[in-house]
């Protein structure tokens, strides 16, 4: 099948003064293009993925550059068959992306930028710690050979788990390397380690995504496959959909192990959930995904008699 949709993933850490006053002409903008997705505004920035036609895509592009500040941002595409999200949301956050250091402040001082062509001469030194900034559940999927993972269940976990074990990480190493899925974790993650007195720290540009779209799979570092916050759930060499499906209560991917256990039931738990929702928030989700099962089923009805 040919993919005719385009999934544009965002970010430009730039002031903004006033996000309530430019989501309203945003949302309308994407809205007339078709847009799905959720792009996020804050007084750090703006962060977000949306997918539409590659017109609609360049449309909505165009009407963020006219934001003040926002004339030049990081954007990496990537392809979809079928639309990867159900619609579309702009929303206002204190942060575009959460880590709770009000201190950090990624246009300041970040990190330095690595190419993802000279990635894997970096993380193979030896005076090199690879540090992936992602969640538990992300670098479950896949991780760069030889990679710390921090075992975070969010990113605001970072700096306290960074504090807490800093002497250990560094030891007597002298370069740290971090990298997360589309670079704008990095940018805080860097920030925060040169506030806290690291000064040689480097991050992937463009992220794993940048990683796996421009590096050959047979010189990759990169073990497994790339969770992705939409619909294609996890990606592998070349940006393809991989393998993993999604448990739509906890957000969590899934493999074919985690939908054969007893503990998954589509839409309602899988077995890294089961033990954190109540009866009553999954009788809630079975509701939902019985909802959602009829409306697919109404459409297919609708499909066949057209």
């Amino acid at each position: 099948m040919t993919n005719t949709i385009q999934v544009a993933a965002l970010y430009n850490f730039t002031p903004i003064s006033d996000p309530a006053a430019i989501r309203e002409p945003l949302l309308a903008a994407a809205e007339a293009a078709g847009a799905t997705g959720t792009i996020l505004l804050a007084p750090e920035g703006i962060n977000g993925t949306i997918a539409a036609s590659p017109e609609g895509i360049a449309a909505v592009l165009d009407h963020i550059r006219t934001i003040p500040g926002c004339a030049e941002f990081d954007v990496k595409y990537s392809a979809a068959p079928t639309m990867p999200f159900n619609r579309l949301k702009v929303r206002l956050k204190r942060e575009i992306v959460t880590m709770g250091q009000p201190q950090v402040d990624p246009t300041a001082s970040v990190g330095r930028y690595v190419d993802p062509l000279e990635w894997n001469a970096l993380i193979s030194d030896p005076d090199t710690i690879v540090i992936d900034t992602r969640n538990n559940y992300e670098v479950g999927v896949g991780t760069f050979k030889g990679a710390v993972d921090p075992e975070t269940n969010s990113f605001r976990d970072f700096p306290a788990w960074f504090r807490e074990n800093r002497e250990e990480l560094l030891g007597g190493k002298k370069k740290v390397a971090m990298f997360c899925t589309g670079g704008i974790r990095c940018e805080k993650s860097t920030s925060f380690l040169r506030g806290e007195g690291v000064e040689d720290v480097f991050h992937l540009k463009g992220g794993i995504l940048k990683y796996l779209e421009n590096v050959p799979e047979d010189e990759s570092l990169w073990e497994g496959e790339c969770f992705v916050f939409d619909e294609r759930v996890t990606v592998r060499h070349g940006l393809v959909p991989g393998d993993y499906g999604l448990c739509r209560a906890c957000r969590r991917p899934v493999d074919d192990a985690d939908m054969a256990n007893p503990d998954f039931a589509e839409g309602i738990s899988c077995p890294a959930c089961i033990g954190e929702k109540t009866e009553e928030q999954r009788a809630r989700y079975a509701e939902r995904q019985r909802q959602n099962t009829l409306a697919r089923e109404r459409e297919a009805a609708r499909s066949k008699a057209k």
